[in-house]
């Protein structure tokens, strides 16, 4: 079985994980503030415990986004490093996919996912997914920017992701039980995860270059001007 090394940093939480030999093991630190510095340490860890070196990994696979901007490129920026210096390629793995994956461990019976995540600004990355057998994931609904009340709920799929919780004025206890199957807001995107999908893909010759790692945003911005603000807090009032 092949060697995975996963890092992902889109949300507050930074993790790592290692699946090598049919274990995974995964290591997390909290705190968006400092995950530049503290994924390295938690490879460094993972690496030392399981008693192998960065270049026994057959690919380095990691959370691509949709996410925060700078936990999206720090991601995409460590492993790029690290597969450059041991010639070995990258597994991009969309966020929501990680969340899809969650609500898989999380519901087994899960036949089809709905992953929200919160986007700030008002907004949520959302993206709806059916289970396969061979334990990958078909793209029902790709990645998509937009407001709670544009997510479309078709059907009675498994909900999971902290959109649920961020937005709950929308996502009501009564929207959810008549909406999904199952909801899970606490089912956020995780190395454990990526590395699952990650081994999933590599094997599918899901793998890029090293240098063709790039990131996935959904918005073009990171912040709302003073203006832009102000017409949406009037709007909010007029609703």
């Amino acid at each position: 079985m092949s060697t995975i090394l996963a890092i992902e940093t889109s949300t507050e939480l930074a993790s790592a994980a290692l699946l090598h030999k049919g274990e995974l093991v995964a290591h997390e630190s909290a705190g968006a503030q400092t995950h530049s510095d503290s994924i390295l340490p938690m490879i460094q860890r993972l690496l030392a415990e399981a008693g192998i070196a960065l270049a026994q990994c057959d690919a380095l696979a990691f959370g691509v986004g949709p996410g925060s901007f700078t936990g999206v490129r720090t991601a995409c920026g460590v492993v790029q490093g690290l597969a450059f210096g041991i010639d070995r390629p990258v597994v991009p793995v969309v966020t929501l996919e990680a969340v899809a994956q969650a609500c898989r461990a999380a519901h087994a019976q899960a036949a089809e996912v709905l992953a929200v995540l919160d986007a700030r600004m008002g907004e949520v990355y959302w993206a709806r997914y059916r289970a396969r057998e061979d334990g990958g994931w078909d793209v029902l609904a790709e990645p998509a920017l937009s407001a709670a009340g544009q997510v479309a709920t078709d059907g009675r799929p498994v909900a999971g992701g902290n959109g649920l919780s961020m937005y709950a004025a929308h996502f009501t206890p009564e929207f959810c039980a008549r909406e999904f199957d199952a909801a899970y807001p606490q089912c956020m995107p995780h190395a454990r995860h990526v590395a699952t999908l990650g081994l999933h893909h590599f094997a599918r010759g899901g793998a890029l270059p090293a240098q063709e790692a790039q990131p996935l945003y959904l918005r073009n911005k990171v912040a709302l001007t003073t203006a832009e603000r102000e017409v949406r807090d009037a709007l909010k009032g007029a609703a």
